[in-house]
């Protein structure tokens, strides 16, 4: 498990259980062992499975964990996902966390599965963005890969995205290209009119960011780009409107509403006393 996973796990029991959970330790004998299932309750795509053996280690006290889906498969309502046996006390103490986790992540991932079901038989993909929980960025896109969602940058250090902000602050749109050019890395430019994206293909950009164009301007500028970028698109897109920008040419479509918008799913857990 990546650390940062680890550590996002690590704080999240911290935070819940403190110095201990007093309900389950005035309530419970130590010895009492209990099984337990995690049950979907409205058909979703799941995501953060595996983070069940993690959490559960950390606690101590399970006997048996057994995952019944994997991260990517739907889940009906009603189904079980996992089941888990052990000290009772270890399966309550550990029961908000998981169901945190499990919620939050199959909410992106079956987001992402609905942003990619729009645009099927279109040669669009759809992109995730860094517009994600503090802390939590890889485990969301790893639930937005897990719902078919290719994921972009994992942060500002590993490829160049020149936005409007960069171009002002460079002095322009070839002033800024130029520069980035030298690093060797994968330059990715946004243009905002049609004098920056003559500019842009003109100094060499292979790949362009339109935002903020509705889907008429956006296969205009997709016929005039005619193949010499990879297009992005992004900007007020919705799943009401995806399927209508992707059927412009594009080849991305990003979404930070995967991420930062994904209503949480309804998971419940139920325990019982062996």
């Amino acid at each position: 498990m990546h650390p940062e996973i680890e550590d996002a796990v690590d704080r999240a029991l911290a935070e819940d259980i403190g110095a201990g959970d007093v309900t389950s330790e005035a309530c419970i004998p130590p010895e009492q062992a209990a099984r337990g299932r995690f049950l979907a309750r409205q058909p979703q795509v799941l995501a953060g499975l595996d983070l069940l053996a993690l959490i559960y280690s950390k606690r101590g006290g399970v006997d048996a964990l057994e995952l019944r889906k994997r991260d990517g498969d739907r889940a009906e309502d009603g189904e079980v996902i996992a089941r888990v046996q052990g000290r009772a006390r270890t399966l309550l103490e550990c029961e908000r966390v998981a169901l945190n986790f499990l919620q939050r992540l199959s909410g992106i991932a079956t987001l992402a599965r609905q942003f990619t079901e729009r645009v099927a038989g279109t040669r669009c993909r759809i992109l995730d963005t860094r517009k994600t929980t503090p802390g939590l960025r890889r485990l969301e896109k790893m639930a937005a890969a897990a719902g078919g969602v290719k994921n972009h940058r994992m942060g500002l250090w590993d490829a160049i995205l020149i936005k409007n902000n960069h171009i002002a602050a460079a002095g322009g749109v070839r002033a800024a290209l130029e520069r980035a050019q030298v690093t060797g890395l994968s330059i990715e430019i946004e243009v905002r009119t049609r004098q920056e994206l003559d500019e842009a293909l003109q100094w060499g950009a292979k790949s362009l960011l339109l935002d903020n164009l509705t889907p008429a301007e956006a296969a205009e500028w997709v016929r005039v780009i005619a193949g010499r970028a990879t297009v992005e698109l992004s900007g007020g897109i919705t799943l009401d409107n995806v399927r209508a920008y992707a059927e412009t040419g594009a080849d991305f479509i990003s979404s930070g509403a995967i991420t930062h918008s994904a209503p949480a799913t309804d998971i419940s857990f139920r325990l019982d006393l062996l």
